[in-house]
């Protein structure tokens, strides 16, 4: 267990239970290959939002999360209310941090985009306001704020993708902790089945009604003429990204990566 975890069970209160399902719908088809097993955890339920605005609270303990790969931290208000938010890089126990409209510049804080200085690093951002956080909330995580545009805060993404947000949205001061979880080796299969992930057969190795990629004598290559899924759709280089309402406040895409 990390240095930075201080507490080891979660708070029951803020917990509720997690059904299986094996990666199938309500008829009990697969839909989501490579889902079983596992093992069992409760749901935490996580303050991605700002409900209680301009009350005090201080930081109770520093948990692991085994449904997300950032840690959170537990929080508690002076009616002795308890929250569980997205723990930051550097926020530790006896902290304070305060949801407002406006409010310092410290690690943890939450304000509206608009009151955030041009070049802070900011996490658990809204879309739209009143909606709770949606972007930066994976560990190591951390968005930039390059300028404030008439109603828009222009943000630069891990991605290096630029994109508006209505400057009334909220956002939490700091990058998001637990940053050596991309370093993490998986180190055996079994590790993979802990996680609830199924071993992953390639489409080469099935045969031809299984797979496009599936048949041939020997070690052939891809069946068809170009790969494609399991279900018969184009795959490798083709955009799976459909029309979205937000494509209209991309400033810049990312940067392809070089191979």
């Amino acid at each position: 267990m990390s240095k930075v975890i201080t507490k080891n069970k979660p708070e029951k209160r803020l917990t509720r239970a997690m059904r299986k399902t094996g990666g199938r719908n309500s008829k009990g088809r697969i839909t989501v290959r490579h889902r079983g097993g596992g093992s069992k955890r409760r749901y935490r339920i996580i303050e991605f939002g700002q409900k209680r605005m301009d009350e005090t609270a201080k930081v109770i303990a520093i948990e692991y999360d085994p449904n997300r790969t950032c840690n959170i931290a537990l929080i508690e208000y002076a009616d002795n209310e308890r929250k569980y938010i997205l723990s930051p890089n550097e926020l530790k126990v006896d902290d304070e941090i305060l949801f407002s409209d406006k409010a310092s510049l410290k690690i943890g804080n939450r304000m509206q985009l608009k009151n955030i200085p041009v070049g802070t690093m900011v996490h658990n951002i809204e879309l739209m306001p009143g909606r709770g956080g949606k972007i930066s909330r994976a560990a190591g995580t951390a968005v930039q704020i390059m300028a404030h545009e008439g109603k828009y805060t222009n943000l630069k993404m891990p991605s290096t993708e630029v994109r508006k947000v209505p400057m009334g949205c909220f956002a939490s001061i700091g990058q998001l902790g637990n940053p050596e979880h991309r370093f993490q080796q998986i180190g055996k299969a079994g590790a993979n089945r802990w996680r609830g992930k199924r071993p992953t057969v390639r489409g080469s190795a099935m045969n031809p009604v299984d797979h496009p990629h599936g048949g041939g004598e020997g070690k052939a290559p891809i069946g068809l003429k170009h790969p494609k899924t399991p279900w018969g759709k184009p795959a490798l280089g083709v955009k799976t990204r459909k029309k979205n309402w937000t494509d209209k406040l991309i400033v810049q895409r990312r940067n392809k990566k070089k191979k």
